[in-house]
């Protein structure tokens, strides 16, 4: 049996896509899905289907960035988006879960379908996320040579609950120096490029701490990086604004500490 072909993450190389014509490849009961898949979809009932598309501008869940919402549609039916995972079974497909409208039929495979996804929700989680990227470069720029054992971890761009998560203490007294250094990128706008790179350019720019395995690239592929032109550069899969400046007020809310971990959380206005 040949391996599903993966997904094209359209998303990725152009994050303003807002409409996208692309065929459907499958459709499947939500409660018909593998045991792991199921798990991505708890709240699935009897009329709920998912959709794999053969490209999407449809942002997974994942990476600390929530999953785009919208629908799929063609001239006489209408899928209403309501959840995006990457298949837990399946490298590199991806999974639009959701409901048909009422009375609607169900898309056939090879339909071409138009999708759309809702754009004000696409530019909060996009500033999010770069504002969590500022955030970060901003915490390693002060403290990686004053706090033992530093280190960013992990992030989550949901919004009220957004925070980056560094190894070391961070006592509160940085806040306001944190605050000072966000500000400081955010008003100067930096350009933040999207840009493709192999092991050896991590390599060649001495951030080879950076290379990690990523189930959704395939060896010999290179890995999309996020640069913020002047602060940082991370490798990531998400959506994100054109310049800092875009990320509008970011505000450090919190520092909180645990078990030699330091969290701290900010919002964007």
């Amino acid at each position: 049996m040949a391996a599903p072909t993966r997904t094209y993450l359209a998303f990725q190389h152009n994050a303003k896509l807002y409409s996208l014509a692309t065929a459907v490849r499958s459709i499947r009961s939500a409660t018909s899905l593998e045991e792991a898949n199921q798990s991505l979809f708890k709240q699935a009932g009897e009329d709920d289907r998912v959709v794999i598309t053969e490209q999407t501008i449809f942002h997974p869940q994942g990476g600390g960035q929530p999953s785009d919402v919208g629908i799929m549609k063609t001239s006489s039916s209408t899928f209403n988006v309501s959840a995006v995972r990457m298949d837990a079974v399946s490298s590199g497909q991806v999974l639009h879960f959701g409901r048909f409208e009422s009375g609607h039929d169900a898309f056939k495979e090879g339909e071409t379908v138009t999708q759309e996804i809702d754009t004000e929700k696409r530019l909060l989680y996009s500033r999010l996320h770069t504002a969590g990227h500022v955030l970060g470069a901003a915490t390693r720029k002060l403290l990686e040579d004053k706090i033992e054992g530093f280190d960013e971890l992990k992030a989550s761009h949901f919004p009220d609950a957004a925070s980056c998560e560094f190894a070391g203490s961070i006592e509160g007294k940085w806040k306001e120096a944190i605050q000072k250094k966000v500000d400081e990128y955010v008003d100067a706008d930096l350009p933040v490029e999207i840009e493709w790179w192999s092991e050896d350019d991590f390599k060649a720019n001495g951030l080879e701490r950076l290379i990690t395995e990523n189930p959704n690239v395939v060896k010999g592929e290179k890995f999309r990086v996020v640069k913020i032109v002047g602060a940082d550069t991370y490798p990531c899969g998400g959506t994100h604004v054109d310049s800092t400046q875009a990320c509008g007020k970011t505000t450090v809310r919190k520092i909180s500490r645990s078990k030699g971990t330091s969290r701290v959380s900010y919002a964007v206005a």
